[in-house]
């Protein structure tokens, strides 16, 4: 569905940088002989706004890892914020927002709080519980969030880096996914609407049915040439479970547009992109979960008002109604991009490697026949 009078089309990049002024940037550490317990496999992510953008958030999981939440609460006094962190490493990896926090201090980027250079960088984050893939006494510092700054460019790396280093799926490979969408027609005519999630959910991300991601639509499926895998490998799936991996998980990530919203406004599209992580996990939201969505706005396409409505918060309406469509669409998108560009790492098998029919071959026959 979409607003009345719009439609929704996949954006340039179909990347969370489609949003102008938005930047990504990842560091990570993975040793390729990582097993469960075992070498390095974790890392953090940093969505970074040069210009500044208006924040909301909804938390939804039933235990999550943030910081600076409550300052996007709506009525509460700062209205900009520097960057996101989403992080591995449970609550230990809340220490790489230091490290992003001192990249945008070092180039007097933050709120203005005395003499030149004396600033306040506004930077939330949250964070996934990565910590048995892998070692567990590895986890993202500061200086693993400095990097990732640092290397914030247009650019998005999805799959197994940054924050989705370690990220499980249920019993599958998790990772960092994007997606972006432009509104054509009605309110939000060209607004841009865009989301970067690191999935890392206790649910399944995947039909047991057909064995196809739960996100992923006929038109989805039809350009990334998949089709339902073989009965052999459905039944291989099916018996795998959670093989013990049903820990302490999270979805996170940041939903950006470049339409021009307010703090109360940019909470209402962190909410939609819940509907979108709803749609491509199941069950979503547990108690063993943070889940955690972030929305931005940049305000950098003008929207004109429409003529004769009566206040700014009515004229905003049918624009936020346009960009939260979209918002649920882009994180539910991400999510399947996250569970496709995912690889094995440390044991926990890729979705590429336990349905490989799903890339070619024909439906319904074993990949061995």
């Amino acid at each position: 569905m979409t607003a009345p009078g719009s439609s929704i089309v996949v954006g340039p990049s179909d990347s969370l940088s489609d949003v102008a002024g938005v930047l990504v940037g990842h560091d990570y550490l993975l040793d390729p002989d990582a097993t469960l317990g075992s070498g390095a496999a974790t890392g953090c992510t940093v969505v970074r706004v040069p210009g500044g953008a208006t924040g909301g958030v909804d938390v939804r999981g039933g235990g999550p890892g943030t910081r600076e939440t409550d300052l996007l609460d709506p009525s509460h006094s700062v209205q900009r914020v520097d960057a996101v962190v989403l992080s591995g490493g449970s609550a230990y990896g809340l220490a790489a927002t230091d490290g992003v926090m001192r990249w945008l201090e070092d180039h007097g980027v933050g709120i203005p709080m005395g003499a030149p250079g004396q600033v306040v960088p506004i930077v939330p984050a949250a964070v996934i519980f990565d910590l048995p893939v892998g070692d567990w006494n590895t986890r993202p510092t500061a200086e693993f969030g400095y990097r990732a700054a640092d290397r914030a460019g247009a650019a998005v790396e999805t799959g197994c880096v940054g924050a989705g280093t370690g990220a499980r799926a249920g019993a599958l490979k998790g990772g960092v996914g994007t997606a972006s969408a432009v509104i054509e027609g009605g309110p939000a005519d060209g607004v841009t609407v865009a989301a970067l999630v690191v999935a890392n959910p206790v649910g399944s991300v995947w039909d047991p049915e057909t064995g196809l991601p739960w996100g992923l639509s006929l038109a989805d499926a039809e350009r990334r040439g998949m089709r339902p895998p073989s009965p052999d490998e459905l039944a291989a799936a099916n018996r795998l479970g959670g093989k013990g991996l049903e820990v302490l998980n999270t979805t996170i990530g940041v939903v950006a547009t470049d339409a021009n919203l307010s703090k109360a406004s940019c909470r209402r599209v962190a909410v939609a992109g819940h509907d979108g992580m709803a749609r491509a996990i199941r069950p979503v939201h547990s108690p063993l979960d943070g889940d955690t969505i972030f929305a931005l706005a940049t305000g950098t396409h003008e929207v004109p008002s429409p003529d004769g409505v009566p206040s700014a918060f009515a004229a905003e309406l049918p624009l936020l109604d346009a960009v939260c469509t979209a918002a649920a669409s882009c994180v539910q998108r991400a999510i399947v991009d996250a569970i496709l560009s995912a690889v094995t790492v440390a044991g926990v098998p890729s979705y590429r490697d336990v349905f490989p029919s799903a890339f070619g071959g024909a439906s319904g026959t074993s990949a061995q026949s």
